[in-house]
């Protein structure tokens, strides 16, 4: 199969279930959504090493929030037993501390809650207060710039994480340049998130060690194009200097994959680029597999 000149392997994404939750933050004015949604999805690229996996799925005009400001959803993901620790730390540390802000539960259908703000209210210090904003119920806060408010519960779900692509060009310009545009086009998409830098992840990683007992994850070597010639069984086609990719997470299986079939098509847009695979590692990350060729069908 090729798109626009460039080979796409017949190979499958494994990706697994997870947990997520899924909110609004708003402010005052864009600027200010921005600071708190950057703080507040800061060092969340990838469980493997972090508390959990987060970002800004979109950013949303007055005119679509409860309470007519400019905002952003965000997306946490994490283990279920880990989630309320988790908003605490991220929503009271980096959202409650930036100026006009509030959120809002942006969960969609069958989740479970957590009461983020019922137990935030504690940092009211007996001043807390409620009150309904576009139907919401919601904890106001005094803090020294207003108020922040919250509601009081944040939804829950399970979605699925790990869909990925390989992005495979001719060198470091063409590939980066590639990956950015398939970033771009996943960007704003609703229901999913891209965690890396940029939404691209020049780190790619498999399940384990060959080597270190203690290392859940390292460098995935089969594609690493400086050990094409050292590895044995390298997935590095001749012609290719350089690989990213760029990983997924969504609401939903279907989500992830309108994400990844949209980010294919604009990375195979650019000159250079020479594949498109994805990463799998024989069934033992997860159970969720999607085929790159079925995207399309």
């Amino acid at each position: 199969m090729e798109i626009n000149g460039v080979v796409i392997e017949d190979a499958f994404a494994e990706a697994f279930n997870g947990s997520y939750s899924r909110f609004l933050v708003t402010a005052a004015s864009e600027e200010w959504v921005r600071f708190a949604a950057t703080a507040a999805t800061g060092y969340g690229t990838s469980v493997i090493g972090c508390s959990a996996e987060a970002g800004v799925e979109r950013y949303l005009t007055g005119g679509e929030t409860p309470d007519r400001r400019p905002g952003a959803v965000l997306q946490v993901w994490t283990g279920k037993k880990h989630m309320l620790h988790e908003l605490l730390g991220r929503i009271g540390q980096c959202i409650l501390t930036a100026p006009t802000t509030a959120v809002f539960d942006w969960c969609q259908g069958v989740c479970e809650k957590v009461d983020v703000g019922r137990k935030m209210r504690f940092f009211a210090d007996g001043y807390e207060s409620y009150r309904d904003v576009g139907g919401r119920q919601m904890v106001s806060i005094p803090v020294m710039a207003g108020e922040f408010l919250i509601e009081e519960e944040l939804g829950v779900g399970s979605g699925v994480m790990g869909g990925n692509f390989l992005v495979m060009g001719r060198g470091p310009e063409e590939t980066l340049e590639a990956s950015l545009k398939a970033s771009e086009a996943i960007a704003g998409l609703e229901g999913v998130i891209t965690s890396f830098p940029g939404g691209v992840c020049a780190s790619g990683s498999k399940v384990g060690s060959r080597k270190y007992r203690f290392m859940k994850a390292t460098t995935n070597e089969l594609y690493c194009p400086s050990l094409r010639d050292r590895v044995q069984g390298s997935r590095v086609p001749e012609g290719v200097g350089a690989i990213a990719e760029i990983v997924v997470d969504g609401v939903s299986e279907d989500a992830v994959r309108e994400a990844m079939r949209k980010g294919v098509e604009a990375a195979c847009q650019v000159g250079g680029v020479r594949r498109i695979s994805a990463a799998n590692y024989g069934g033992s990350l997860g159970k969720v597999h999607i085929s790159l060729h079925s995207l399309w069908r």
